[in-house]
C-alpha cells in the first residue's frame, strides 16, 4: 500500500474470481490496521451469460462481510465493431472512467500470467507499435490512477495465498470456453509452448515489460513533437506533421489517438491513411477512420472527430426551461431577470437557406458565411439553428440576432450548445 500514489478514494475492481478475491482480502487486512483507507468495491455485470447474476450475488455477500461498499454497474454489450471479448473491456474500462473522481486510485488484481498471455496475444493479433507491449503496472484512468499491484506473482502464487486463507471464489464458466481468442491461448497454446519452453510465461512477461518501457519512451517522443504540431484546439498542423519522418509520423499520429481514448488502427491502415491525409490534394477531403472516430482534414489542419449521434433530420419544439439534446450534446437556455422561458423552435440547416448576419445588411448564403468563418463541412451538418416565431435568433454558438445579443449585453437570455466532442 505504501507504493500506490496519494488517492482520493481507493476502488477495486471485484470480478468474484481468485484474483480479484485474493486482492480484495489482502486490502482489506491492510485496511483493518488503517481504517482512513477508505476502500471501496467496483462489480460491472456485462449480463453475458447465464452466471453472470450469481457472481453478482457473491461479490455482494463478500463486501457485506468485509464491510467494504460495493457498487454495481450493469451494462449491455454487442458483438457489433470489435466483437464481444474487446466490446466488453471497452465498457467496463467506461465504467471504472466514469467511477473516478479526482485523485482517486482502482485496483485490478492481473498477474504475471496475464501479462505473458497479453504479450501472446497482442502478438497474433498484430498489435501495430505497441506489439507485444504489456499492461502497465500504473497508468492514467479518466481522473485517477490505474494500479496492478499483482504484476509480480504468478497465478499459482494467488491460489496457494487463496487457499492458505480459505477464501472462496466463483469461478467464471466462460474461462473455459476456447471459442474466446484469450482462453484459446490459455488453455491451449501456452501449455503446448510450455512442453518446449518451460520459461514461456516468464519470457513473455519480461518482453511485455520491456516493450512497456520501450512504449512510454516512443509517447513521450511523441509528447514532445506534438507540442510543436498541435494547436490549442486540439488540431494537428499537417504541413509541420509532413515535416516529420514518416516513422515520427506513425508514432506522433497514434499517440495523438491514444490520448483520445481509442484504439488507433491496424498499422496498413495507419499508413495508407496518413499518406492520404498529409499528401492528397488541397480539394479533397481524406479521411482515416478508426472504430468510432475518424480523422478528417481541413484547410490545412488534422482534426480527431468522434462518431456522433445526428441531430434529428425534423424541426423540434423545444420547452427551454429544460435542455434539448441535440447529437452528442445539449442546447441550454438561461432566462433573464424576468424568469421567462419561450417555446423555441430547433432545426437543422436547409438547403439554399440565407439570412441577414447583420440587421438591415444584405442577404448572406449560410453556406458561404459558414465558410468564411472556417468551420469544418463535417460540423455545419450538426449545427442547431434556433427560431422563435418563424424568426432565426441564433446558429449554434456562432451567430445571434442583433436584438437577442443586445438582451444578452443587458442580463437577458441567451442560449448555450455544450457539445461533447469536437
Amino acid at each position: 500500500m505504501e507504493t500506490l500514489p496519494h488517492y482520493g478514494r481507493l476502488w477495486i475492481a471485484l470480478s468474484g474470481g481468485l484474483d480479484s478475491v485474493v486482492l480484495m482480502q489482502a486490502v482489506h487486512a491492510v485496511a483493518l490496521d488503517r481504517p482512513g483507507l477508505g476502500v471501496r468495491a467496483i462489480h460491472v455485470n456485462h449480463q453475458l451469460q447465464p452466471a453472470a447474476g450469481d457472481m453478482e450475488a457473491f461479490c455482494r455477500r463478500l463486501c457485506a462481510r468485509l464491510g467494504i461498499a460495493l457498487s454495481v454497474q450493469r451494462v449491455r454489450v454487442t458483438e457489433s465493431g470489435g466483437g464481444m471479448e474487446g466490446n466488453a473491456r471497452r465498457a467496463r474500462y467506461q465504467v471504472f472512467t466514469s467511477l473516478m473522481g479526482e485523485g482517486d486510485v482502482l485496483l485490478m488484481a492481473h498477474h504475471r500470467d496475464d501479462q505473458a498471455e497479453t504479450a501472446l496475444f497482442r502478438m497474433m493479433r498484430g498489435s501495430g507499435g505497441t506489439g507485444p507491449a504489456g499492461m502497465p503496472s500504473r497508468r492514467a484512468l479518466g481522473r485517477g490512477t490505474l494500479c496492478r499491484p499483482l504484476m509480480t506473482l504468478s497465478r499459482a502464487q494467488l491460489e496457494a495465498w487463496g487457499e492458505a486463507w480459505g477464501v472462496e471464489w466463483v469461478d467464471d464458466p466462460t474461462n473455459s470456453d476456447t471459442s474466446l481468442d484469450r482462453n484459446f491461448l490459455r488453455h491451449r497454446v501456452l501449455p503446448l509452448m510450455e512442453q518446449r519452453w518451460p520459461t514461456v510465461r516468464e519470457n513473455l512477461a519480461r518482453l511485455a515489460d520491456q516493450t512497456v518501457e520501450s512504449d512510454a519512451l516512443l509517447g513521450r517522443l511523441g509528447a514532445i513533437q506534438r507540442a510543436a504540431v498541435e494547436d490549442d484546439h486540439g488540431r494537428l498542423s499537417v504541413a509541420a506533421l509532413a515535416a516529420l519522418s514518416r516513422p515520427e509520423q506513425k508514432n506522433l499520429l497514434r499517440w495523438w489517438m491514444i490520448e483520445q481514448g481509442v484504439a488507433p488502427p491496424p498499422p496498413d491502415q495507419l499508413e495508407q491513411g496518413l499518406a492520404d491525409l498529409t499528401t492528397a490534394a488541397g480539394d479533397r477531403q481524406p479521411l482515416l477512420v478508426g472504430d468510432g472516430y475518424a480523422v478528417r482534414r481541413f484547410r490545412g489542419w488534422l482534426y480527431w472527430v468522434a462518431d456522433r449521434l445526428q441531430p434529428p433530420g425534423h424541426a423540434v419544439q423545444w420547452q427551454t426551461q429544460r435542455t434539448l439534446p441535440w447529437g452528442d450534446g445539449q442546447l441550454r437556455f438561461e432566462p433573464g431577470p424576468d424568469k421567462d422561458f419561450p417555446v423555441l423552435t430547433v432545426r437543422r440547416r436547409q438547403p439554399g437557406e440565407r439570412f441577414r448576419p447583420q440587421p438591415g445588411g444584405p442577404s448572406r448564403s449560410v453556406k458561404k458565411w459558414l465558410q468564411e468563418q472556417a468551420i469544418p463541412p463535417w460540423e455545419r451538418a450538426i449545427l442547431p439553428f434556433v427560431e422563435e416565431e418563424n424568426t432565426l435568433i441564433a446558429i449554434g454558438d456562432l451567430w445571434q440576432l442583433a436584438d437577442a445579443s443586445e438582451r444578452v449585453s443587458r442580463g437577458g437570455w441567451r442560449i448555450i450548445w455544450d457539445r461533447s466532442c469536437r
